[in-house]
């Protein structure tokens, strides 16, 4: 089955799929080594992994694309872009969500933020009229139904904030009518608000939970009570950079602190180099050595 197809079903069945967010390659390696369905390319995550900057647009849309490329790759189950507002104008998200397709994702964010855009729980957002970016999805959806009409269209507002519950469930429908698949209000507050949102959108709905940890903007609410509501996606994107941030920090920190300027038996801080070669696929490229190089050069490299 096309990963695109799993997706899509696991959305349509409207069971609060957990979909986490990764900022490389490898987190979302690690995020498919622990059992989850499909990930979720964080915008926010690629911003601090690769620039380490805010998530306030600056990073560049090839350097997204190429960053997607690598974390598509790396992976077996679907995989959820993040194309922020598209790019520019509706023909510029229609190339690129042509770009997104072809390289094998299973799905995409875009959102109806002015550019530059910022991340969703920051201040300052803005946003553009819902005509434009209903221009946005149609140009997409336009590529999705040439290409792979089981692609994922996840059409998120940042209205919220802005002009609150109502006018967030207005946009939603209008998106949803112009072609996309899901519907995405970031920054919604309540239950009560998610229980009115999933009754009132004509279409799957999904729910931004952050860190999984603390509720930031959104309340924290147990994934199966979201299913029970109906909700179609969970989306956890930040939690992937934030615990690399965490660890990182507690890690060189301890070894900065220590009398001997080494950590000597604290295993508990990393994965040993067999562990982690493991995990990278070291032992398959060796094999392809073995296949493939000439047996003198073999032996003499590893002589």
């Amino acid at each position: 089955m096309k990963k695109t197809t799993v997706l899509r079903k696991a959305i349509m069945e409207r069971r609060a799929v957990v979909v986490p967010g990764c900022h490389d390659a490898l987190s979302a390696k690690v995020i498919e080594k622990c059992g989850f369905e499909a990930i979720q390319v964080s915008g926010f995550g690629l911003a601090g992994s690769l620039l380490a900057k805010p998530d306030v647009g600056l990073v560049q849309m090839k350097d997204v694309l190429d960053l997607t490329w690598n974390i598509v790759q790396a992976v077996n189950i679907p995989v959820m872009a993040d194309v922020d507002t598209g790019g520019g104008n509706a023909i510029n998200a229609a190339w690129v969500t042509e770009r997104v397709i072809t390289m094998g994702a299973a799905g995409l964010n875009i959102e109806d933020q002015v550019f530059p855009k910022r991340c969703g729980h920051l201040a300052g957002k803005e946003v553009i009229p819902a005509e434009e970016m209903v221009g946005k999805i149609k140009a997409c959806a336009e590529v999705r139904d040439r290409l792979d009409p089981d692609f994922i269209i996840n059409a998120r507002t940042d209205v919220f904030a802005l002009a609150g519950l109502d006018e967030a469930i207005r946009r939603c429908n209008l998106y949803l009518e112009a072609g996309a698949d899901l519907a995405f209000i970031d920054g919604i507050r309540s239950r009560a608000d998610i229980e009115r949102a999933v009754k009132e959108i004509k279409g799957p709905l999904s729910v931004n939970l952050m860190d999984a940890v603390s509720g930031v903007k959104t309340e924290l609410i147990p994934i199966p009570e979201l299913a029970r509501m109906g909700v179609g996606r969970v989306s956890i994107p930040v939690a992937s950079i934030m615990v690399m941030h965490k660890a990182l920090t507690e890690f060189f920190t301890a070894l900065k602190n220590s009398p001997t300027g080494i950590l000597a038996g604290q295993t508990r801080w990393l994965s040993s180099f067999e562990e982690y070669t493991t995990f990278v696929g070291l032992e398959e490229y060796r094999k392809l050595e073995e296949e493939f190089l000439p047996k003198d050069k073999l032996e003499f490299k590893y002589r």
